[in-house]
């Protein structure tokens, strides 16, 4: 009888942890109020959304933050965490932050105050100010063992190392930028375009998203290289994959990320002074045949950062990290140890 009540117990006690783990990775949110830009401008009613994934340790050394890609969510990030996998939360308690303006953090599209394109501009040095606030005010973390982010959440990466160089013992920016090159920015400022200049964009005001075949064109030829898309798609897809994509009215909000867009462009962080205040080691992975962020200057501040310098040299372009996942996570894993 005993015997049988201590495995009840058990099981009680393994589907208590379970739910507290699935609850931790439930979307939450942070409000911080009104929160002022490096602009002037104000974010009213300022909301950061965030998820967890993993157990604190007593002493709270095993936080890794890991910021959203562009356009992209926490709950898309969910499949990065986990042994084998980009960060294994068994080990880390990782905390994914929204990003600001992708639709789940304050955005253009969620904002009741500031709808649209009433939206203030801001800079992803504002962004990581969020998320500083969000750890420090919010979650009482003072310190984290690293900052791990991908594409967009590279270019945080690089920006919390500038901004905040004492805050983490590790950083990890991947495909990311601390400045976009002349090319990207000559790339996104055409989708930004594509997207005002669109009879649908009405302002802003627009009832359904406009140029949506075109910015979906634009993905699917700045992700990858000519190799491997043509490796992967026959002509009918691509026809197919068109007429869908005009068809979508619920892509990616346009406004959402026109502001994401302003702030990766607005990033140039300068390269040889930032390098003398930070404190962190630092692993900068790159991709060679990247179309989207071009490599050179997260490889220039490599060097003189004296980091680790990790190149993808796949022919997935930006995508390298998907096509060589097991060489990427290995080489994280290691770094963070």
């Amino acid at each position: 009888m005993k015997r049988s009540i201590c495995v009840i117990c058990r099981w009680l006690f393994v589907l208590h942890l379970c739910a507290l783990v699935a609850f931790a990775q439930e979307q939450q949110f942070a409000n911080l109020g009104d929160f002022k830009l490096e602009n002037g401008g104000v974010i009213r009613n300022c909301r950061i959304g965030y998820r967890t994934f993993g157990t604190l340790n007593s002493d709270k050394s095993n936080v890794v933050v890991v910021p959203t890609w562009a356009g992209g969510t926490t709950e898309q990030l969910k499949s990065n965490f986990g042994p084998g996998r980009l960060i294994d939360s068994t080990t880390y308690y990782v905390v994914a932050i929204d990003a600001l303006s992708n639709g789940v953090s304050s955005s253009p599209s969620n904002s009741r105050l500031q709808p649209r394109m009433r939206f203030p501009e801001f800079s992803l040095r504002d962004t990581v100010a969020t998320q500083h606030a969000l750890l420090t005010r919010v979650l009482n973390i003072q310190h984290v063992k690293a900052v791990v982010g991908i594409s967009m959440g590279g270019m945080q990466t690089f920006q919390w190392l500038a901004s905040y160089p004492d805050f983490m013992e590790k950083a990890i920016p991947i495909v990311g930028s601390p400045r976009l090159a002349p090319y990207d920015l000559m790339l996104w400022q055409a989708q930004i375009d594509a997207l005002m200049r669109d009879r649908d964009w009405k302002g802003g005001n627009y009832s359904a998203n406009p140029a949506r075949a075109l910015d979906f064109a634009f993905g699917e030829l700045l992700l990858t290289t000519p190799p491997d898309y043509n490796r992967r798609k026959t002509r009918e897809q691509v026809f197919a994959d068109l007429a869908k994509a005009q068809s979508d009215a619920h892509r990616f909000d346009a406004n959402d990320k026109i502001r994401q867009v302003q702030a990766m462009m607005k990033l140039d962080i300068p390269l040889e002074s930032a390098a003398k205040t930070v404190k962190a080691k630092v692993l900068v992975v790159v991709a060679k045949y990247d179309h989207v962020v071009t490599p050179g200057p997260a490889t220039e501040f490599a060097k003189l950062l004296g980091a680790d310098l990790l190149v993808l040299d796949s022919d997935c372009g930006h995508l390298a990290t998907s096509c060589e996942s097991q060489r990427l996570n290995e080489a994280v894993a290691q770094f963070l140890k």
